[in-house]
């Protein structure tokens, strides 16, 4: 059996494990980054999610105040304009 000293090939795979292991750590390190690049983006996401709710939120009350202006003024012109006094064509509007 050979001395483990004199074994040409330790040295070698010693050199090799110690790759291994290197890429191991860059690996993990890379995995890690990815994972924080991930969390980042995530909660970037959450942010934009509240704020077009918001925006949603916003516009869906801008048309109910739209709708309800809609509505006065279809009200205001039903009563005024098409009401049961039209206008003479001269103007006049004293009753004969």
């Amino acid at each position: 059996m050979l001395n483990w000293r004199r074994d040409p090939g330790v040295e070698q795979r010693e050199i090799q494990y110690e790759q291994r292991e290197i890429q191991y750590e860059q690996r993990e390190i890379q995995h890690e980054l990815r994972m924080k690049q991930l969390e980042s983006e995530i909660e970037q996401s959450k942010e934009r999610t509240k704020q077009i709710e918001s925006e949603t939120e916003q516009l869906r009350q801008e048309n109910a105040r739209l709708a309800a202006i809609e509505s006065r003024l279809a009200r205001f012109e039903q009563e005024h304009l098409s009401g049961s006094n039209p206008l003479s064509s001269t103007g006049d509007s004293s009753p004969s």
